[in-house]
């Protein structure tokens, strides 16, 4: 069973890796070298290998038996596809957390969202993508139905690495906190109506937000390819 360290040991070194993808440090295809990257981070292959399990879950890995983890980049058409998925379900969960949240979850959003306004003051893209997260979850939480909870933390931990792309578009971080300031305005005046409509916008990739991430998306499979060719 893991303790603490582990979790967090397995999360460090996703997030690096999850990071040097999406940045095009690697390059479509390309075999991660388990010993080189053990060495980089200073740890076993056994969180390294649990990073890759997370990271498959992505779909920025492919694990194959016996041949080892290969970086794959998901169409951006199945990127869309998974974004728009993503939007009905958090308008889901903002409607029923439009009527069910409690005083607890109330709390708990708002410290999200004074996360993001600090992260965003800074201008710290990183520190705004876990407050990101933190913001995110207690909606879900807010929901009152732990299954669609679970379902949504599941595919937006899928979609991490590709909200991390979106975020380092100029102007997107500042963008994301007025939308979760209105998320937020539209629960606590408890306008189920307005809460989904806002979600989806905030979530789906349509419009210059397709543009941008289409962009995003495109230069990193393009820098992996030059940095290897």
């Amino acid at each position: 069973m893991q303790d603490q360290s582990d979790h967090r040991r397995t999360d460090r070194v996703r997030e690096a890796l999850e990071e040097m993808i999406v940045e095009g440090r690697f390059a479509d295809g390309e075999r991660l070298d388990e010993v080189s990257l053990s060495k980089s981070f200073g740890v076993s292959r056994t969180p390294l290998r649990e990073a890759f399990q997370a990271l498959a879950t992505s779909g920025l890995v492919e694990i194959r038996a016996r041949r080892g983890t290969f970086v794959r980049f998901p169409s951006l058409e199945d990127v869309v596809e998974m974004f728009d998925v993503m939007a009905e379900i958090e308008a889901l969960c903002g409607r029923h957390a439009a009527r069910r949240m409690t005083a607890a979850d109330r709390v708990a959003m708002e410290a999200g969202l004074v996360a993001c306004e600090e992260a965003a003051s800074r201008n710290e893209v990183e520190a705004y993508y876990h407050a990101n997260h933190d913001f995110h979850s207690a909606l879900y939480a807010a929901s009152g139905n732990r299954f669609l909870a679970q379902e949504a933390e599941r595919l937006h931990r899928r979609l991490k690495p590709f909200r991390r792309l979106q975020l380092r578009v100029r102007g997107r971080m500042q963008e994301s906190l007025a939308e979760h300031r209105r998320i937020f305005e539209a629960l606590l005046a408890g306008d189920e109506t307005l809460v989904s409509a806002e979600l989806r916008r905030h979530i789906a990739v349509q419009g210059d937000s397709f543009a941008d991430l289409a962009a995003s998306y495109r230069a990193a499979i393009g820098k992996g390819r030059a940095a290897h060719a």
